[in-house]
């Protein structure tokens, strides 16, 4: 049995998207290196699949949240490096070392603790060292190395193989932390150099970053958003890229509304003229947010209806006066009908939050049937 809303995954669109990423770039010969970002679930699109397609497109390192997405990213048979992002204060460091993933090191705590592990098992690990150069969130102050970088990597098994930083305000083209977090991320590099640390490899471009200023390249960039397919708004545009998610549903019920009623929870809102509903079995539950009551709408028979009453945890209700509709006809949420498109940038914008969100909260009970390259689509319990 499959629910009626379900996601269809476009994993061709991803390999293109990442192609795209990486001849912006310079292509595979021009020295900078592309980490595709898999985090949360692959941005929702389902982290084992993603990655294995982007392998397959020739990506060289992934990066993940936690060691846990690690794990699951080796045991879904992902062979090249996986940098771990997340802090590694209160974990289990045994996936690190048993499914070789790459860590950050990013506080003295996580550089003992990883030391320690590495020379119980008699080995050593390759990190990233990340710098917090106005982020304020993880990693060795900008301004404090000297103090205490060589106290946190004293000592033998680690061997830092890269440092990075993280942009707070990339997609903001009038703030100055930008600008600012760059000058402090070289001086830092200099620092370090001066402490006799030498890494093979800088990173700090996310997706804002690597499309705003070439010079955060480095050796190189960290994209997530544009993977899938959608820029930052500010940058809208820039690549040629194709949305890789469209999520899809069935109107399961029509029913009339008088003027003067309400549909769901909390009564508001109420309909000032005779209106016809169709009751869509998809709600926040699955990922849709409670703000777009009143404001978001959907595809269906070609027509961009609006949401009304209020999203459910199970369901939503739209406005379809004039359209004929009836139980099992297809209702897009997100993606392109009949020359229509919702994309997650659209919806991102009518509720306040990034486009990340969107696509990140697409609910855990949405079968993701995934399209491998013009053959039958395939379920998100297969390989792609």
């Amino acid at each position: 049995m499959v629910r009626p809303t379900y996601a269809q995954i476009d994993l061709d669109a991803i390999r293109a998207n990442f192609r795209s990423v990486l001849s912006h770039v310079g292509g595979p010969s021009g020295g900078v290196e592309v980490i595709a970002v898999v985090k949360a679930n692959g941005y929702g699109h389902g982290a084992v699949p993603v990655a294995r397609a982007l392998e397959a497109a020739g990506a060289t390192m992934l990066a993940c949240a936690d060691i846990e997405e690690g794990v699951e990213l080796r045991r879904g048979g992902v062979h090249i490096p996986i940098l771990v992002f997340g802090a590694l204060s209160v974990s289990d460091l045994d996936g690190v070392f048993s499914h070789e993933l790459t860590p950050t090191i990013s506080s003295p705590f996580a550089a003992r603790a990883l030391r320690a592990e590495a020379s119980r098992r008699g080995t050593r690990i390759r990190c990233h060292l990340k710098i917090d150069t106005g982020m304020n969130r993880l990693g060795f102050r900008y301004d404090n190395l000297a103090d205490t970088v060589p106290m946190a990597l004293a000592g033998a098994g680690l061997d830092i193989d890269a440092v990075y930083t993280h942009f707070a305000t990339a997609e903001d083209l009038a703030h100055p932390l930008f600008d600012t977090q760059r000058e402090r991320f070289d001086a830092a590099l200099g620092t370090l150099a001066e402490l006799g640390i030498r890494p093979r490899r800088r990173h700090a471009g996310n997706s804002a970053a690597l499309l705003r200023d070439h010079a955060t390249w480095f050796d190189a960039v960290r994209p997530g958003l544009l993977l899938y397919g959608v820029a930052p708004p500010v940058w809208s545009g820039r690549l040629s890229l194709k949305p890789a998610m469209t999520l899809h549903s069935r109107v399961v019920a029509v029913k009339g509304m008088r003027a003067g009623e309400t549909a769901g929870y909390g009564a508001r809102d109420a309909v000032t003229r005779p209106t016809t509903i169709a009751v869509v079995p998809a709600g926040y539950a699955d990922g849709l947010d409670v703000r777009l009551a009143g404001r978001g709408s959907v595809l269906v028979r070609g027509r961009r209806v609006p949401i009304v009453g209020s999203v459910c945890m199970d369901s939503i209700t739209i406005d379809v006066t004039g359209l004929d509709v009836s139980p099992g006809d297809e209702v897009v949420l997100l993606g392109s009908q009949s020359g229509g498109m919702i994309g997650a940038d659209e919806v991102a914008a009518t509720i306040g939050t990034v486009p990340h969100e969107i696509l990140c909260r697409t609910g855990s009970r949405i079968v993701r049937s995934y399209d491998a390259g013009g053959g039958a689509p395939e379920s998100d319990a297969e390989t792609p």
